[in-house]
């Protein structure tokens, strides 16, 4: 993997023979047709004033990095222009050819069994460049006959919960447990038996992990179902600690379930708690933040590789084709510097306190869009219009081609609020000044509510994947204070 980056200065990537293996070469596919055309982008605000960071502990002057879509530096050293920039060996994240059109479907036939869990549609295994984090969608077939079973089409999958899930906010409204047992929050009537099951409505009722909340003192993060898949697979962990200086510094790591994989809310779940801990273990010592965000990154990987080495079943025997996986994003904010980490899709938003000010997203996507569009082969709106869109082109797990973490650090001049999300949320926000205009005004003093009102926010818009957020207030508040 080469030589950790530290605060001072970018670490070259290693040679080929380093990493065990030449990387072969990759030509980008030509653009294909474009699709319908998404609605035009919010233009980029005035880009703000970010003062000069202060020297560190060690007396050396740190250098200054700007948000992903302003000027700045990342941790490889290279100029954040405001697209990502590719890696300087391509992956070959276009090596699976893409599929041709769906031919009109046969005559009727009993809908096929599920694909098993890990298998992208049409069971053709992933490439070792790109990973699918999320099943493939149904392809629409004609209407059946007056009479006839629905068929599904080819590809199709059917629907990962046969009933819809219930809104998690009427959850919290439940009435009064039927006699002898817990209601049931779909029907609100039924009484929820030992397997879990209403004995009215048969509606599986939620699991742990189905709904989590949790408030650390000034900061917050919920995390949801959503409305349409069958489990949970985002994990998320918060804290806060002290640094040396006896100064607050606030911690936010998101994680999300790769979910072509396998055991994603296992991976997901394994790397937010791995890349916490080391975070609040290291920051007391005096790790620089940026330093200890990269630790954490290869913290969180180590965690999700471990778990390809315990396969549950035969099928992850092979565990560098079929292996648990899970993008990362994390924040670390003390009372002058915002660091961020990520690997993958998910992101962070910066929103200021004064909304006369311009937000600004902090992260770059690892996905085949943003590879597009930085290749200069399709526009913005084209590639994130494509079905290829959320094709992810850096995760953690062990079948990952490379492992190639991105940190940053910013030291706005102004309080705001860090937003840290998987694409659950932000694809119902996807700009900066979009997700400014759903982040409630008072998110800063109140993260709490703050990240229900936009768990509302994606779920009112159709909750189609699982939703997570957490929002850390800049700068750090001291510890013992919380949203009111």
């Amino acid at each position: 993997m080469g030589t950790r980056n530290g605060w001072n200065g970018a670490v070259p990537s290693p040679s080929p023979a380093e990493r065990g293996a030449p990387r072969p070469p990759v030509t980008p596919p030509a653009p294909p047709a474009p699709p319908a055309a998404r609605p035009a982008q919010v233009p980029t605000p005035t880009e703000p004033d970010w003062p000069t960071v202060r020297p560190d502990s060690s007396g050396v002057s740190a250098p200054t990095h700007r948000p992903a879509d302003l000027a700045g530096t990342d941790s490889a050293g290279l100029p954040l222009t405001g697209h990502p920039h590719p890696h300087p060996h391509p992956r070959s994240q276009h090596s699976a050819p893409v599929p041709p059109p769906v031919p009109p479907p046969a005559p009727p036939e009993p809908p096929p069994a599920a694909p098993a869990a890990g298998t992208p549609a049409g069971g053709t295994p992933r490439s070792s460049g790109v990973r699918f984090d999320r099943p493939a969608q149904p392809v629409a077939v004609p209407a059946p006959q007056p009479g006839a079973q629905p068929v599904a089409g080819p590809g199709a999958q059917p629907e990962e919960y046969p009933l819809q899930a219930p809104d998690p906010r009427v959850a919290a409204e439940q009435g009064t447990a039927a006699p002898g047992g817990t209601v049931c929050v779909a029907c609100r009537a039924g009484r929820v038996d030992d397997d879990g099951y209403c004995e009215n409505c048969g509606h599986a009722q939620p699991r742990e992990r189905d709904h989590m909340e949790q408030e650390c003192g000034p900061l917050a993060a919920v995390s949801d179902r959503g409305l349409r898949h069958h489990r949970n697979e985002d994990a998320f962990g918060i804290g806060t600690t002290t640094l040396p200086d006896g100064s607050p510094a606030s911690v936010a790591i998101v994680c999300d379930g790769v979910s072509s994989a396998t055991r994603p809310d296992e991976a997901s779940l394994a790397a937010s708690r791995a890349a916490s801990a080391s975070l609040l273990a290291a920051l007391p010592r005096g790790t620089h933040p940026q330093q200890a965000m990269h630790d954490a990154i290869l913290a969180a990987s180590d965690a999700v590789n471990a778990l390809a080495d315990e396969p549950e079943t035969e099928r992850e025997r092979a565990p560098h084709q079929n292996s648990p996986a899970c993008t990362f994003v994390g924040t670390v904010v003390t009372d002058g510097l915002l660091v961020v980490g990520w690997v993958g899709d998910s992101r962070v938003y910066w929103v200021p306190v004064d909304r006369a000010a311009p937000p600004a997203r902090l992260t770059e996507d690892d996905s085949w869009a943003a590879q597009m569009v930085a290749a200069g082969l399709m526009g913005e709106a084209e590639a994130y219009a494509d079905q290829r869109a959320h094709a992810i082109t850096g995760w953690l797990g062990a079948d990952a081609y490379e492992l190639d973490p991105h940190t940053a650090s910013f030291k706005p001049d102004r309080p705001g609020v860090v937003v840290v999300c998987t694409d659950g949320l932000w694809n119902y926000a996807e700009s900066a000044e979009e997700m400014a205009r759903v982040v409630p005004a008072d998110a800063a003093v109140r993260p709490l509510h703050g990240a229900r009102v936009l768990l509302g926010h994606a779920l009112d818009g159709g909750g189609h994947d699982n939703v997570t957020v957490a929002l850390v207030p800049f700068p750090a508040v001291p510890q013992g204070a919380g949203s009111a």
